[in-house]
């Protein structure tokens, strides 16, 4: 697995500083968001089960 990140160039040119923190601070968010959800839902279904 290669730890160099895949953005997205616009014409040619490679990222910006910015876009690449863009990019992680938006997988930071999807990453936080997915762990909450799917702690909820254990959650829930584990006080349902009782």
């Amino acid at each position: 697995m290669s730890s160099t990140a895949f953005t997205r160039s616009v014409a040619g040119r490679p990222p910006r500083v910015r876009e690449q923190a863009r990019d992680a601070v938006a997988l930071m968010v999807f990453s936080a968001a997915t762990s909450a959800g799917l702690t909820a839902t254990l959650f829930v279904l584990t006080h349902l089960g009782r």
